[in-house]
């Protein structure tokens, strides 16, 4: 039924060589579809697919200048191809993008167009529209720039260990290793490397926590979390909802927290848990060790998915074969993983920093199953028609997690091994919970309290931290680290908000991978269909076509929390 053999768009509305150079070659396309006579129903829908096609268009090119900057942030000409966008092209969109939500809302044959089809996209126009301010183009732009300014600062950071130097990364794989005392001064090292850099990173961070406040007050709205939750289009929960969250994860999750690394304490046998002692395995018990080298880890997870799926092994492969993937870790590499949807060729792009870990695996199958889901949502009519909500872009991620640990054979050649990969999964399914309600709550408060200093933050973050904190890792000595910790998280500086999804996804991961358990091939069915709507549906309907409800309550969360609990118990 579904195709990785993925078409990139026909082009029927811009020339079919043309490439995004600057604005002023740009801008008569812009001005077609503003100028253009519109009389039929047909006229209007031809109008709007025209303008999709337009948009895939930029889109990719940002798209390709971010992914390669990020590639290389040592690179000053990517980074230049990148600034060039945010500042001199993206401006001079917006107010043309507005001026085409408001022909299309205000056009009298809207109401001709199909009501159930178009009701996600109109609703998105409007928002925008509402959103829109022409005094905030500038600031966007800077916050643009400013934002990527995180991974240029990240990108350098690396550590030297017995005379050779790794990235953090690369540096964390010694927090596996039997010698506790190599863990501790690699653990030290780490800590020390993201210290050195506390004050330019605080310094950029209040830049973007001012600079976000003005953009909220210039479109009026009270603060930057009001104007963020529409602007994120949060239709369907409130922040009484996400204050809800918090709690129900100190209440049903943290114990289960405890019981987890209670039990990491015993099987090491340690009298005090340390931090640095959360990855390692007893003395006699090798580190799992999935893979090698980058191109190992492609080749394992095409097998691992097409086992579990040969479409998912497909996606995979076209994206290899179209050079696609960048996933070693390296000097001068920001941080963290992706999956970069492009618009008009469909096959996207996946950035990581692998360097042997488990963890690796884990982030692989996981933009992986992002990259299924641009794969599924690609062939939709209209651009518009494929931005879903993140809450169900995470669930394509995380589900895919807990689906492939089936076929995890393919990375580990003993049963004891494939076992022990299972409970590290499981592990970091419940004990993630804390960190995403850590992190949504500061966040909370950074937007509610815009002029708050440097040592206000650092208090409140403390406090925080200190209201979802286990009972078994000893963190004595290590407060200076811990005040700081925040600032390693780079959704805060790069995409504020934009976390609490992970939360809300992970919930309806673990009931997918309930119906997976009790029906495989029709809970991988679900979860096809429901990522092939893309965001055309509201977010209920798109987790109830995944066979999920949507809900977050405490109720729902001790539910699959017992679920999960019983699972590791198997295990």
């Amino acid at each position: 039924m579904y195709t990785a053999n993925i078409q990139k768009q026909q082009r029927k509305f811009l020339p079919k060589e043309f490439t995004v150079t600057d604005w002023n070659s740009l801008e008569p396309f812009f001005k077609d579809l503003l100028d253009r006579t519109i009389d039929t129903k047909k006229e209007l829908e031809q109008w709007l697919k025209d303008q999709s096609e337009l948009e895939a268009i930029v889109s990719e090119d940002a798209c390709w200048r971010q992914i390669k900057m990020t590639c290389d942030t040592e690179k000053k000409s990517l980074e230049d191809a990148f600034t060039f966008f945010v500042l001199e092209i993206q401006p001079k969109i917006e107010p043309l993008a507005d001026a085409l939500n408001k022909k299309l809302l205000t056009h009298p044959l809207l109401n001709k167009l199909d009501a159930d089809k178009y009701f996600t996209y109109l609703r998105s126009v409007k928002k925008s529209i509402e959103l829109f301010r022409e005094k905030n183009i500038p600031l966007q732009a800077e916050l643009s720039v400013l934002q990527q300014q995180y991974g240029v600062i990240s990108g350098k950071m690396t550590v030297t260990v017995d005379d050779k130097e790794y990235t953090l990364q690369q540096a964390a794989k010694f927090l596996e290793s039997h010698d506790r005392n190599k863990r501790e001064e690699v653990y030290h090292k780490i800590q020390q490397r993201r210290l050195q850099d506390t004050t330019i990173l605080n310094n950029l961070y209040n830049q973007l926590v001012q600079k976000r406040n003005e953009e909220a007050l210039n479109a009026e709205f009270e603060n930057y979390t009001d104007y963020r939750f529409k602007e994120l289009g949060r239709f369907d929960y409130t922040k009484q909802d996400c204050y809800n969250f918090h709690d129900a994860v100190k209440q049903h999750v943290l114990p289960l927290v405890n019981l987890i690394y209670q039990k990491k304490k015993e099987k090491l046998g340690l009298q005090t848990l340390r931090p640095w002692d959360i990855d390692a395995e007893p003395i006699g018990t090798q580190p799992l060790h999935p893979f090698t080298t980058s191109n190992e880890l492609v080749n394992k997870s095409i097998e691992c998915f097409t086992k579990l799926r040969p479409f998912f092994g497909e996606c995979l492969q076209k994206m290899k074969q179209l050079n696609h993937l960048d996933l070693e870790s390296r000097k001068g590499k920001a941080p963290g993983g992706y999956n970069c949807p492009l618009a008009e060729s469909g096959a996207p792009f996946i950035f990581m920093n692998a360097a042997g870990q488990m963890h690796d695996v884990t982030t692989m199958v996981h933009e992986g199953g992002h990259a299924v889901h641009s794969f599924l949502a690609h062939p939709l009519e209209l651009s518009g028609f494929k931005e879903y909500p993140m809450e169900i872009a995470e669930v394509a991620s995380m589900a895919m997690e807990l689906f492939s640990m089936d076929e995890w054979g393919t990375f580990f050649s003993t049963e004891e091994d494939l076992k022990r990969a299972k409970e590290h999964q499981l592990e970091r399914v419940i004990t993630i919970f804390p960190w995403i309600a850590i992190i949504d709550k500061f966040q909370h408060w950074i937007y509610e309290n815009p002029a708050h200093t440097n040592e206000e933050r650092t208090s409140k973050w403390n406090e925080i931290l200190l209201e979802f904190k286990d009972d078994v890792i000893d963190y004595s000595g290590l407060e200076n680290y811990r005040s700081n910790a925040w600032l390693r998280q780079l959704h805060l500086f790069e995409v504020p908000f934009y976390y609490i999804e992970y939360g809300i996804a992970q919930l309806g991961a673990i009931g997918m991978w309930m119906q997976f358990k009790a029906n495989k091939q029709l809970a991988m069915d679900n979860y096809c269909n429901a990522l092939a709507l893309g965001g055309t549906k509201t977010l209920p309907e798109l987790y109830k076509t995944a066979g999920l409800t949507f809900d977050f309550s405490p109720k729902k969360i001790k539910v699959l929390m017992d679920f999960v609990g019983e699972e590791m118990r198997k295990l």
